[in-house]
């Protein structure tokens, strides 16, 4: 047996913290979806506005993404396992909160601190379980959480909406919480404690309050134009002013010696390229589910039971591609994958700009065109995470994935104020013309994250290009 065949091995420990760090990727994921189908479940009982109501999938986005990056500071410095447990404990927490708000504000604020939770996750959850997984490797495990992603997003709408269909949609946010507490139970006897040997735990006092607050103030603005106006001057001076403050970030990061965002990272042309792709992938990919899911329900009329059964194929078969996905990525690369994806994902939302219309053909026509883009997701939606980190060292794992994790939040946010300020212009409720004008957007959106990954992303696998260095 060579050397190359010990560092391949995966050992048993490595697929028992895999089962872990999944199953809250199962959560999240279910939480994301199935608050998408709900979405106008829950304006209708608090009776409030779909701006108003975009609060509820915004709030979360924009405290996510400007605590992502402290969070994979955080991870690295002090260990990924103490961050990573009390992250699910509270997101847990705010799961729970979240299904008794009496009202949107409340609901609102729960949703911040499941966010809180959710921005620990996200930054520490690959790197917890990654570095059990030989180098060579790691697109094999990351392919399997995005077909539990897929899983998750299977039963978040057809889980969901039966739930809102025979109690209420308070369901939805009570079902994460057995889920985190089988995390707590499992987490420490399956996950081992690594951290960045180089870290010394010092965070920078500066940096990190300049940055959270760059990050919070740019994506407030961007979430805020859909109520105000793009031209507004509220939303032109708080974008300037978190624009104003990335220089002085960036400063901070070149000078400090635990820097909340290592630039180094971006000598990495995988990293940079997977940066600049995730950008457009996010402003198309969760906009582009929360317009499919307002055009059925309030377009077509269609009962929310059958609004959940129609979503679910999609992620079926996402759910089956993504862990193949993962081991193709090991062995020829992430480029045309993901350029792959992000065309297949671009020509379903195409079709339905041309092909749909107001006469329902659910199950002949929407469906069988969702199934294309489910053929996009499946090559995609984990398939960033891996290209993110494939020449990245092991001991930044968590900064890594927190910094394009961070902008793919910013992303999500920016994608949701777009088609909802896109289907207000055309009407009070969703409207037939609405819907068409928010999928162009979503369309655009993964036209160019195709195009700059073909365009940017390195040739070959990440062991081909650690040989030919």
């Amino acid at each position: 047996m060579t050397v190359g065949d010990v560092d391949d091995t995966i050992p048993t420990r490595a697929w028992l913290a895999l089962a872990v760090s999944t199953l809250v990727v199962f959560l999240v994921v279910i939480d994301i979806s199935a608050v998408n189908v709900a979405f106008p479940s829950i304006r209708g009982d608090f009776a409030v506005s779909n701006t108003q109501l975009s609060w509820i999938i915004s709030a979360y986005n924009i405290t996510v993404g400007a605590l992502l990056m402290l969070s994979g500071r955080l991870a690295d410095s002090i260990g990924r396992r103490k961050v990573y447990l009390p992250g699910v404990a509270i997101f847990g927490v705010g799961s729970m909160l979240c299904a008794m708000a009496p009202g949107a504000a409340w609901l609102i604020a729960a949703r911040v601190v499941q966010a809180i939770g959710g921005s620990i996750t996200l930054a520490a959850g690959f790197a917890v379980m990654l570095p059990e997984f030989p180098p060579s490797r790691r697109g094999t495990p990351i392919g399997i959480a995005g077909a539990t992603g897929g899983l998750g997003a299977v039963v978040g709408p057809v889980v969901g909406s039966l739930l809102i269909d025979v109690w209420s949609w308070r369901g939805i946010f009570w079902l994460n919480v057995p889920l985190c507490l089988l995390v707590l139970v499992l987490g420490p006897r399956w996950l081992s404690e690594s951290k960045d040997p180089s870290a010394t735990g010092r965070i920078d006092p500066i940096g990190v309050p300049v940055g959270t607050a760059a990050v919070g103030l740019m994506m407030f603005a961007i979430v805020q134009s859909e109520r105000w106006g793009t031209g507004d001057l509220r939303v032109i001076a708080l974008f300037l002013c978190g624009l104003a403050l990335v220089p002085y970030l960036l400063h901070r990061c070149r000078i400090h010696p635990e820097p909340l965002i290592q630039l180094e990272l971006f000598s990495y042309r995988s990293f940079a390229s997977t940066n600049l792709g995730v950008a457009f992938y996010g402003l198309a990919f969760t906009a582009g589910f929360l317009t499919n899911s307002l055009f059925l329900q309030e377009v077509w009329d269609l009962p929310i039971r059958e609004v959940g059964l129609a979503l679910a194929p999609s992620p079926v078969l996402s759910a089956i591609v993504s862990p193949i996905t993962g081991r193709w990525a090991d062995r020829i690369g992430h480029r045309w994958l993901l350029g792959i994806g992000c065309l297949s994902l671009a020509a379903s939302y195409l079709l339905y700009v041309l092909l749909l219309g107001d006469e329902v053909r659910l199950w002949s026509l929407f469906v069988p065109i969702s199934l294309l883009g489910g053929l996009g997701v499946g090559l995609t939606v984990a398939t960033w995470s891996s290209a993110g980190v494939s020449d990245i060292p092991q001991a930044k794992f968590g900064v890594a994935g927190a910094t394009f994790n961070t902008l793919r939040q910013a992303a999500y946010a920016l994608g949701i104020s777009v088609v909802i300020t896109l289907i207000a212009t055309a009407g009070d409720d969703t409207t037939l013309e609405g819907a068409k004008w928010a999928w162009l957007w979503v369309l655009s959106g993964y036209v160019a994250a195709a195009i700059a990954m073909m365009a940017t992303f390195p040739a070959g696998s990440a062991r081909d290009r650690a040989t030919a260095a």
